[in-house]
């Protein structure tokens, strides 16, 4: 194999900086010891790029995002948002986050769920119900406007989460697994339709994913971390073109890609050149 690809430099000049993450530590306590979560990691994610991270279980992926969103103070370290260093205070709500649940609240129908991040906001609740009915047609929702979360598929409610996430038109979008408890069939639907989505939004991304494929389908660039304390272990700047499209798949590219970070996560053996 080829030595790893790494992002092109050309690339990551060509887009100023919406977050940078600089030599964060984060430790927390487990029983009697002090466990190392994210050792000295850097990491940038461009204006309008969409950045996959992926790593072993416990690798600090979630820890990361908790921290970039305000919810967590790093022991050290720095996260500058659009050039601006920032303190965790200063974050909150700067961010839109999906958790990996889709923490929708059963007695609130779609379109109350759908305007929560714009009510989080200040905006009045039935201008953002108004808001939010006014984009169901883009997220499969239509006609389920009045409907209550338990009468809703696991996709729709994960697209209700992201109408919810997307409304209050953030520059800065962190996701956590958002399709890691849907079945297979469903997951490759809604990977499709949330690749389609950021070609219209064109956002700026960070995907925590424990799935290869997801990320490499999804992202610009993929980001490896290593087992606990997770540290910066190999970045992948994804061949395939845009617009993504589920063929895509099958191509060279794709198969090169995924095997490229398959070996850096120690699943497939490096062999020889």
């Amino acid at each position: 194999m080829s030595s790893p690809q790494t992002a092109s430099p050309t690339f990551r000049a060509a887009l100023p900086s919406r977050l940078e993450i600089r030599d964060i530590i984060s430790t927390y306590e487990e029983g009697d010891h002090r466990l190392t979560a994210l050792d000295g990691l850097t990491l940038t994610v461009g204006v309008g790029e969409f950045v996959a991270l992926v790593g072993p279980s416990g690798s600090g992926k979630s820890t990361l995002l908790d921290i970039v969103s305000g919810l967590l103070t790093p022991d050290s370290g720095d996260v500058l948002l659009d050039g601006e260093a920032t303190t965790a205070a200063q974050r909150l709500g700067r961010s839109a986050y999906m958790q990996q649940r889709d923490l929708l609240l059963p007695w609130r129908t779609t379109v109350g769920n759908a305007g929560l991040g714009l009510e989080a906001a200040g905006t009045r609740r039935d201008e953002a119900e108004r808001r939010a009915r006014a984009e169901l047609w883009r997220f499969g929702l239509e006609g389920f406007d009045a409907v209550y979360p338990a009468q809703l598929s696991g996709g729709m409610r994960q697209r209700a989460a992201f109408l919810r996430t997307l409304l209050p038109h953030k520059n800065l979008m962190l996701l956590d697994e958002p399709f890691g408890a849907l079945d297979a069939l469903t997951r490759a639907e809604l990977q499709a339709w949330l690749a389609a989505l950021w070609e219209q939004e064109r956002s700026s991304v960070l995907l925590v994913t424990h799935d290869v494929e997801e990320a490499v389908f999804l992202a610009d660039r993929v980001l490896v971390l290593t087992p606990r304390p997770g540290r910066l272990a190999h970045e992948l700047t994804v061949s395939l073109p845009r617009p993504r499209t589920r063929a895509m798949l099958a191509s060279p590219e794709f198969v090169r890609d995924r095997a490229a970070l398959l070996t850096a996560l120690g699943v497939l053996d490096d062999p020889a050149p």
